[in-house]
């Protein structure tokens, strides 16, 4: 069942979209490491009439690989949006073999969250973006469970219930796929989603879903993980957000968090540590991904500051 509720709140309070003169390209790309990268992807830039707003690399000399997010503005830029990447790609990838991606800092990106009956990473997502403190915009809320219905009231988002059983599990993800696509999601967020997601829907979003879950895995697997840490006296609890892949949360690593706790915490203040860091660690790995500052190479995640 989908519930649509149009609210002023979705329109949004989640940051204004830059004026056309403050509008910038943001570029992430690797390489094999070599002499002179930076002053030719700089020159690249400046012989088209951009001066670079802000530039960070990184060297994996263990890989011999280099990586680099480089941003400048487009209001005196002598190329179409559309030539940039390609020419980019042409000019100096037959030196330096570059693979890229590129960004436009008025293109508003569209978040779409799922979530079963564990609210608190799904109310304080939409609670930063009506704060205006997370980039994007959330444009439909998903669910296997009608928890979240007045959430997404009080929200102004459409809110799709699709129960999921072992008989109706294919079923009900197509319509997901089919709902994701068509409100045209740039993300994917599984704001505590506790359904295994199958290769085929990731497929249809690679690098584009993000997951949060405890660092307890693979020790403490199970539905009572946070009892089984008190039980064995763990020191810290943690949790990991990570791109979601057909490995069960294997996928590159965004954001990790942990906070020391003791004997003296109860199987209750272990899980709302846990929670609390569960929320803020989901959030930074959002706002990474949204800001353009997430480098996918293999199995591994470049995160620039």
């Amino acid at each position: 069942m989908v519930y649509a509720i149009i609210s002023p709140v979705a329109e949004h309070k989640h940051g204004d979209l830059p004026k056309p003169d403050d509008v910038t390209a943001t570029v992430l790309l690797s390489c094999d490491d070599a002499i002179g990268i930076i002053a030719t992807v700089t020159g690249f830039v400046n012989a088209h009439g951009a001066n670079v707003s802000s530039s960070e690399t990184h060297q994996d000399q263990e890989q011999g690989k280099f990586f680099q997010r480089i941003e400048f503005g487009l209001d005196r830029f002598d190329l179409d949006r559309e030539m940039i990447q390609p020419l980019l790609e042409w000019e100096i990838g037959d030196h330096f073999s570059v693979r890229s991606s590129i960004a436009f800092s008025d293109q508003e990106q569209r978040v779409g969250v799922l979530a079963s009956k564990p609210a608190h990473c799904l109310h304080d997502l939409l609670s930063r973006w009506r704060l205006g403190e997370l980039p994007g915009r959330p444009v439909c809320i998903i669910s296997n469970h009608p928890d979240h219905t007045a959430e997404a009231e009080y929200n102004g988002l459409p809110y799709h219930h699709l129960p999921v059983t072992r008989e109706t599990r294919s079923e009900q993800e197509e319509r997901m796929i089919g709902i994701l696509e068509e409100a045209r999601v740039d993300l994917v967020v599984l704001a505590r989603y506790m359904q295994i997601l199958t290769p085929r829907f990731l497929e249809c979003f690679p690098n584009r879903v993000i997951n949060i879950h405890h660092s307890f895995l693979p020790a403490f697997p199970g539905g009572s993980p946070y009892r089984q840490a008190y039980l064995r006296g763990v020191k810290v609890v943690g949790a990991t957000a990570h791109y979601a892949t057909a490995e069960l949360d294997q996928g590159p690593i965004i954001e990790q968090d942990v906070t020391r706790v003791s004997h003296r915490d109860s199987v209750t203040t272990l899980v709302r540590r846990g929670r609390d860091l569960e929320r803020v660690v989901l959030a930074r790995a959002v706002q990474a991904h949204l800001e353009h500052r997430v480098l996918v190479v293999d199995n591994r995640a470049i995160v620039f500051g």
